[in-house]
């Protein structure tokens, strides 16, 4: 499946409902993230290493920020390809990020220390996986939780504060399952 045919299964203001708006996205890979205290990070994409995008030809994504909650954001991305090269890909990142306790990305000269934990994913699909990441820096602590969800040849990953993609991530699979 193409990336403009993924774009169209992407959520919408009007999935989500009222309170939400689509966040701009930020253009260009991060050359300059490095991953140190965890050797199979160390061997990923920087991106995906610091919980950004995974490393898939077709892919589309959003991100919506809640307006009645600051700093509450949600993301979904989609990829395509065959279910093979998805659970390989997606199970692989999943574990490596899981594999160690807490680890430092340096993106620029910013330290972040990321903690991580495998948590259950919903039996949405062929494959889940589940994810709690906790990023602190000066002093300060985000939680992100990431939820992916394999149906078929697309791959959903719902990411950001673990309420939202609670009640967001039945809706996105939902969406991404559909044949248009």
């Amino acid at each position: 499946m193409s990336s403009a045919a993924l774009a169209k299964r992407l959520l919408d203001e009007g999935d989500l409902g009222e309170g939400y708006a689509r966040k701009a996205e930020l253009t260009g890979r991060h050359a300059d993230v490095t991953v140190t205290g965890c050797p199979a990070l160390g061997e990923l994409d920087g991106d995906a290493a610091a919980g950004g995008s995974l490393d898939f030809p077709r892919r589309a994504k959003v991100s919506f920020t809640y307006a009645s909650s600051t700093g509450s954001e949600v993301s979904e991305e989609l990829y395509s390809g065959t279910a093979a090269e998805l659970s390989s890909g997606v199970g692989r990142i999943f574990e490596a990020m899981t594999s160690c306790s807490s680890y430092r990305v340096l993106a620029g000269s910013t330290a972040v220390t990321v903690t991580a934990h495998e948590v259950p994913a919903p039996r949405l699909g062929d494959e889940q996986w589940g994810q709690l990441l906790t990023f602190t820096a000066g002093g300060r602590s985000q939680v992100v939780k990431q939820t992916a969800v394999r149906v078929g040849m697309v791959v959903a990953v719902v990411s950001g504060s673990p309420a939202l993609v609670d009640a967001h991530v039945a809706e996105a699979v939902a969406k991404a399952r559909a044949t248009t």
